[in-house]
């Protein structure tokens, strides 16, 4: 379907080429490029993931003159080009950001309750944001089975607002020592798992029906930031909507270009530029991870769009069928102009 030919069959968004306008239309239906795709700073290229412009950029087959351009005034980190190599060294200073304190990671791993979930029906100013992370232990005869032993939520400013050890309601068989650093004498007298499960859900909620829960924008419900939220949710046995819901296992910029999710240690060290997980494994420095690269992908600046998703009722005849000859008389521009993103990009939250 590529080849050479009249730039007029080109897209706008990712370049390529093709051969017939139809071809181009069909490219466009099914691609949902939009201003919120990854772009290349040198060359404007959209991107489907950061992890496709990395290859763009400085991987084995890389666009020569970008590689250039970014090899000199280009931050490993965030991707963005700046002016110059003074700018650079500046901008990446701040990019690049420390792990969290040793110190604080052996407080944390004797620290017990902490419990300062509150419900304030929403009166506070604007979404409130939390993360949350769970560590497992082993169950069942083959101790394979994940049960909840030690949840910790933060707030924006990554301060502990709930820590807890959680007692599991069926026998502990394997305590994964290595990576959880959980001991029995942590779970003898901790919170049982269904007191747990009530106080998170009633905090993320913030005093609003679960079935009411239906915008980011407006509800008392809080943003819940997590990485993998599907495995520690159904640990915890908490439901929660996924239009609340921001996984960086699962955000499509921060996948893998094979569509597959990158471990939270990977998208720490490449885009925070720290090492996180070695050793004992401490959900406090989970959270404040998962929060960093929210707080990163929520200052994305994109142009802003009234309907911004191809699901919204408005642009779902963007490319319908019957508008097929009327596409293929549009320009590449133009169609890309109408072309509507099919995922929910973490910049919107800050709109």
């Amino acid at each position: 379907m590529e080849c050479a030919g009249n730039p007029r069959n080109k897209c706008a968004a990712c370049y390529r080429q093709f051969n017939r306008m139809e071809h181009l239309v069909e490219h466009m239906r099914t691609s949902f490029h939009s201003a919120h795709e990854p772009t290349c700073g040198v060359c404007k290229k959209h991107c489907r993931s950061f992890e496709s412009l990395r290859e763009h950029l400085i991987g084995p087959l890389p666009k020569q003159e970008c590689r250039n351009v970014f090899n000199i005034r280009g931050c490993k980190f965030c991707l963005a080009i700046l002016d110059s190599p003074y700018a650079l060294r500046v901008h990446q200073d701040r990019c690049q950001l420390s792990g969290v304190n040793h110190g604080i990671s052996a407080y944390m791993a004797n620290l017990g309750l902490r419990d300062s979930l509150t419900i304030d029906n929403g009166y506070s100013r604007g979404p409130q944001v939390v993360a949350l992370a769970c560590k497992t232990v082993g169950g069942g005869s083959d101790r394979s089975l994940d049960l909840c032993a030690r949840v910790c939520i933060i707030d924006e400013n990554e301060n502990i607002i709930f820590h807890t050890y959680v007692k599991p309601p069926i026998p502990v068989t394997n305590y994964r020592y290595e990576t959880t650093g959980i001991r029995p004498e942590h779970l003898r007298d901790a919170m049982p798992l269904r007191q747990v499960q009530r106080k998170v859900q009633d905090f993320l909620c913030n005093g609003e029906p679960t079935w009411k829960i239906r915008s980011p924008k407006g509800g008392k419900a809080r943003i819940l930031v997590g990485h993998g939220l599907d495995h520690d949710l159904d640990k915890m046995q908490v439901e929660y909507p996924p239009i609340m819901i921001r996984d960086t296992a699962k955000y499509p910029p921060l996948m893998k270009t094979s569509k597959l999710s990158n471990s939270l240690k990977y998208l720490t060290q490449a885009y925070l530029g720290y090492d996180i997980q070695n050793g004992i494994q401490d959900p406090y420095e989970d959270c404040v991870a998962t929060m960093r690269l929210y707080v990163r992908m929520r200052r994305q600046i994109h142009r802003r769009q009234d309907y911004p998703l191809a699901s919204d009722p408005q642009n779902r005849n963007n490319f319908a069928s019957w508008r097929q000859n009327e596409l293929e008389r549009m320009s590449p521009e133009e169609m890309l102009a109408i072309s509507r993103s099919d995922y929910y990009c973490w910049c919107l939250d800050s709109a």
